[in-house]
């Protein structure tokens, strides 16, 4: 499962974390990350539209990655199996929606927050997860700490990462990509503002 998501997240440092209510300009903004270099979108269940926001998605923009977000429940897990989602990713480590991924198939981030955590993932044979809330729980120190006991683990972390210390956190041997809601900010969406959209996915890259 985690060689999958590293397979399917290959070469994409930044996911665009996105809460959408708009399915009609959806597959805009898709296109307008995808034509930034961002491809790999996290549509967070945060939102009553998300479920038809992912299939607007998918049905209009075939480049994209579509990925659930915020999926903390068996049920949204076997939803977004139906959806066709091509990546899920959650707050937490929950066994049964590991259980979920596992009989779908379908590549899986759950997140952690401590040693604990980290530790129960490896031994549910995990070796890479979402790192969340990445700032609030110790930021780039706590991910370099995590790297002595588990050197096998790697991270996406989430959560306070911003177009200031995003190349920081992609600095760390141990973070293979990063997620985060500043390449697609909430007022830009609302003013259909596609073209900055694009440059904010470009300056991840450059």
């Amino acid at each position: 499962m985690s060689v999958a998501i590293q397979k399917l997240l290959d070469g994409i440092p930044v996911i665009p974390v996105l809460a959408l209510n708009n399915v009609d300009s959806a597959p805009a903004l898709a296109n307008a990350l995808i034509d930034g270099g961002l491809p790999a979108l996290e549509i967070t269940l945060r939102t009553p539209q998300a479920m038809d926001v992912i299939a607007a998605i998918k049905e209009a923009c075939p480049k994209a990655i579509v990925g659930a977000g915020t999926v903390n429940t068996p049920e949204q897990a076997e939803l977004c199996a139906k959806a066709g989602v091509d990546f899920m990713v959650s707050p937490g480590l929950f066994r049964p929606l590991l259980d979920v991924a596992r009989d779908t198939k379908i590549p899986y981030l759950p997140g952690v927050a401590t040693a604990s955590e980290v530790l129960m993932a490896i031994n549910e044979g995990l070796t890479a997860c979402k790192f969340f809330p990445a700032q609030q729980a110790g930021g780039i120190a706590m991910l370099k700490a995590l790297a002595g006991p588990y050197g096998e683990m790697i991270f996406c972390p989430t959560g306070g990462i911003n177009a200031d210390n995003f190349r920081d956190f992609l600095a760390l041997d141990n973070v293979f990509c990063v997620g985060g809601s500043w390449t697609a900010p909430g007022d830009l969406i609302s003013n259909n503002a596609w073209g900055e959209i694009t440059d904010r996915a470009k300056f991840c890259l450059s």
